[in-house]
């Protein structure tokens, strides 16, 4: 008899998902058809991330053919869901009421009555009402959102008043009440009008009213009957605009998001100017000096050293013109000290013999730039699909559509991160002692491929999961919905054992089998010394790295810092992001702003004798992430009204991933702008 129970049960759900699936994705009806709706979570509204299921709350079911006490009923069914619409928070379940499509006939009143409230309900009823709860649901995939109840003061006395029977002015209502120093009581809506509006076999428009005639006061031992009047109204919206009403153009395309775009524009323009300076004006000066050392009338490198160690080195500038060129006598012979006996070598130029040498703790840093470039190609493949939304769907009328795009990208991206840190490693490793020892370049090199190849695979996931295990705790702890399922988690593991794991791998060993060096044997321009040159101590404040790196990570940051509150206003206040062709432009600034900045930095580093640019270059990117989560605690004090344990939790543990994330993508851009520059400076200068 049970075997027959659950055949039967399972029959029964799998015509459901049939007769939903074929309704929901055509998003085509015949009048008549079976409507669903779905409703999906009640939570405070101050709070995004603390959300419940919507029978959390103790409402009834609908006294329809779905009722639970009725066999074939759908109530609370829950619908399918994709990885994306799990992670990002969404349990959609059925709400028992009927829709028939396009009905006529003028509005279907159903309604239910809950059972005599307990201690327990009365006090969620409170509390959801005294924390503005409100709740969300779904008709054809489009969102409505209702408030759960109100605290407000004594009905029968406001009625009585000039707000009318109504109650259509409860704001002053309470305001009123408030000034005299009443205490507020809970109310919760029992009323609701949803309107539906279709253009002949599509739905485009739904709304969602609450009664505040319909406002009932929370007791214990008292019974509460709900109604839902569901009413159908032609329209004349087209189809593909359907979603137009949930978009605020209005602050998404404010002059300000325009005039950042601008500002960090000049800001681009500023650094290229910058950048130019350096390598059209400074550089040349360098090499024409280094020139005079070659030169017909020139002296030993050494003399010129000698000479400056008396003399000192003041009138270095008075050997060139502005334009870089020797300055020369009536003879037509270099003058200055440079004619007499050579001059020396400008400060980046005396550490050739080590600027190609291998950074400390190789396999974590080629670890950490294979994720960055993993990091650079997931974003822009993102941004990139969703510009493309016109093409294939808009992804902010999906949910889910976004991360289950990152799980894609990041999974088929992982072949970048394997490359770009095998190939790293390869190209550094020749330089270290194990690489030059014949013997240790056999078994130390396989024991740091090994190394390099297991930090690139587990950098980021570990990272993921220590932070998001603990997020996923306190969400199973507070029974919310953004707790990630168990079969979810399986999901997503097979998905890096079998996909993300092997294609990194494979990366790895083309990156070490990769042609680095062309034609030549050696991949640098210069060769790199047995014994490390010592760093110089005493040099001007701007010689320091971590004195540029700050104000390197803040010029990257004040070319996103406009956008990034649009971003986070879509993330934590109820936006639809949709302007991607800003965010697009706003990326490609950002890549741009951090390879200057960090062409600079590294620059005067090297111009103080300072060799060690490869973790300097990264810390200068990277260091954009630190401004970033500072930003997101200004936000999170002065931009919302969060609170909390859960809710504060899952911001800071979100916003720290996307930080880390930031400064991951930022420092790997910014190592690679300064190895292009490095390697473009020493490949001209000749070394005996």
């Amino acid at each position: 008899m049970k075997q027959i129970l659950s055949q039967s049960t399972l029959l029964t759900a799998a015509s459901l998902v049939a007769v939903v699936t074929g309704d929901e994705y055509t998003h085509r009806y015949k009048k008549g058809d079976r409507v669903d709706l779905w409703v999906n979570k009640v939570g405070p509204y101050a709070n995004p991330q603390e959300a419940y299921e919507y029978y959390t709350l103790p409402y009834c079911a609908p006294d329809t053919k779905h009722h639970p006490s009725n066999e074939n009923g759908a109530f609370n069914a829950l619908k399918a869901h994709s990885i994306g619409e799990r992670l990002g928070g969404h349990a959609l379940r059925h709400s028992g009421h009927d829709l028939l499509f396009a009905d006529d006939k003028g509005g279907v009143l159903e309604t239910c009555t809950t059972e005599k409230l307990t201690d327990e309900q009365t006090a969620l009823f409170a509390k959801a009402a005294n924390d503005q709860w409100f709740y969300q649901m779904y008709v054809d995939d489009l969102p409505v959102w209702g408030m759960v109840g109100e605290m407000l003061p004594d009905l029968d006395a406001a009625k009585s008043e000039k707000f009318g029977s109504d109650l259509s002015h409860l704001e002053e209502a309470v305001a009123k009440h408030a000034r005299e120093g009443g205490a507020l009581t809970p109310y919760v809506y029992t009323k609701r009008t949803l309107v539906v509006s279709y253009n002949e076999d599509r739905v485009v428009k739904v709304d969602l009213t609450s009664d505040p005639s319909s406002l009932k006061e929370v007791k214990k031992g008292m019974a509460l009957t709900f109604e839902l009047d569901i009413q159908w109204a032609k329209t004349n919206t087209p189809f593909h605009s359907r979603f137009d009403r949930y978009l605020d153009h209005a602050f998404f395309k404010h002059q300000i998001h325009w005039f950042s775009i601008f500002n960090s524009f000049m800001m681009v323009l500023f650094l290229m100017g910058l950048v130019a300076l350096i390598l059209l004006r400074t550089l040349r000066k360098d090499y024409a000096r280094y020139a005079l050392n070659h030169g017909p009338g020139g002296r030993d490198l050494e003399m010129a050293e000698q000479h400056n160690d008396h003399h000192g080195s003041d009138d270095e500038d008075e050997d060139v013109d502005e334009n870089g060129k020797p300055l020369l006598d009536e003879g037509g012979r270099p003058s200055g000290p440079a004619g007499r006996m050579g001059v020396e070598d400008s400060g980046w130029k005396q550490v050739h013999g080590d600027v190609f040498r291998a950074p400390k703790f190789l396999p974590l840093l080629a670890a950490i730039l294979g994720t960055g470039w993993q990091l650079v190609t997931l974003v822009m493949g993102v941004v990139l699909f969703a510009v493309a939304g016109p093409l294939h769907g808009e992804v902010h009328e999906e949910r889910g559509e976004v991360l289950h795009a990152i799980l894609v990208f990041y999974s088929l991206s992982s072949i970048v991160a394997g490359y770009a840190s095998g190939s790293y490693f390869k190209l550094y490793f020749a330089t270290t002692p194990a690489g030059r020892s014949k013997g240790g370049a056999a078994a130390g090199g396989t024991t740091q491929w090994q190394l390099t190849m297991g930090l690139t695979v587990l950098l980021l996931p570990t990272i993921l999961v220590s932070i998001l295990s603990v997020l996923n705790f306190i969400a199973l702890c507070y029974q919310t919905i953004y707790y990630i399922p168990f079969l979810v988690l399986l999901k997503l593991f097979f998905l890096w054992v079998f996909v993300s794991v092997p294609l990194c791998i494979l990366g790895t060993l083309l990156g070490r089998h990769a042609k680095l060096g062309g034609k030549k044997s050696d991949p640098f321009p210069c060769r790199v010394n047995a014994i490390p040159r010592p760093i110089p101590d005493d040099v001007q404040w701007y010689g320091v790295p971590a004195n540029l790196i700050p104000f390197a990570g803040l010029l990257s940051f004040g070319s996103i810092f406009i956008e990034l509150y649009y971003i986070l206003t879509s993330l934590w206040n109820y936006k639809f992001y949709h302007v991607y062709g800003f965010l697009l432009g706003v990326y490609a600034i950002l890549c741009l702003v951090v390879c200057m900045t960090t062409v600079i930095v590294v620059y005067f580093s090297l111009n103080s004798e300072n060799y060690l640019w490869q973790w300097t270059a990264f810390y200068s990117g990277s260091s954009t992430a630190l401004y970033v989560f500072l930003y997101s605690i200004y936000y999170f004090v002065f931009k919302t009204s969060m609170n909390g344990l859960v809710q504060t939790s899952f911001y800071f543990g979100y916003m720290l991933l996307i930080s880390l994330g930031v400064g991951t993508l930022c420092g790997t851009l910014g190592h690679w702008s300064a190895n292009k520059f490095v390697r473009t400076i020493f490949q001209n200068v000749k070394v005996d």
